[in-house]
């Protein structure tokens, strides 16, 4: 139950980290942070067969589709705090450490550049959009910000949850 608690807590803080640092780029400089309806409408499709879309915004919308995007944002951040604490140990979760967390959030980009991206229509690495390069440096920040997330959510969650040993 512990490892189910703390890695809910340290990924949903590791996703809100990430949301934070989204929303304060777009403030400070501009940058147009994910719609994460578009993941929603993409998921909405999976049960009618399609995995692709050419782009994901001339597909048709799906009923709930921000909700649904938005909870798959978190609940993806939640698996991967918990694959961290897997290879890692409830030790880490207990007393973290930065290089784990941000390791983590870096190998994490591969799930846009391979996964999400192509599906969503932008290419593998992001190379059917615009300005690949600077999608990929985009994907690369926000995934290392999810990283930072982890550490500073592990941090917090340990202060609020000490070891069962002291």
């Amino acid at each position: 139950m512990e490892f189910v608690v703390r890695a809910a807590l340290i990924g949903a803080g590791a996703t809100l980290v990430m949301d934070i640092w989204a929303a304060l780029q777009q403030r400070l400089f501009g940058i147009v942070p994910l719609n994460y309806a578009m993941v929603g409408r993409w998921i909405g499709h999976l049960p009618k067969g399609r995995l692709t879309h050419n782009p994901i915004g001339a597909t048709a919308p799906v009923r709930g589709e921000a909700a649904l995007g938005w909870g798959a944002h978190y609940a993806i951040g939640i698996v991967f705090a918990a694959a961290l604490i897997a290879l890692t140990g409830l030790g880490w979760a207990r007393n973290p450490t930065l290089l784990p967390a941000l390791a983590t959030g870096l190998v994490t980009v591969a799930a846009p550049f391979l996964i999400l991206q192509p599906a969503l229509g932008a290419g593998i690495f992001a190379s059917k959009t615009p300005q690949p390069n600077v999608a990929r440096r985009r994907s690369l920040v926000a995934h290392a910000s999810f990283g930072i997330g982890l550490y500073l959510a592990a941090l917090l969650v340990a202060w609020l949850m000490p070891s069962p040993a002291g």
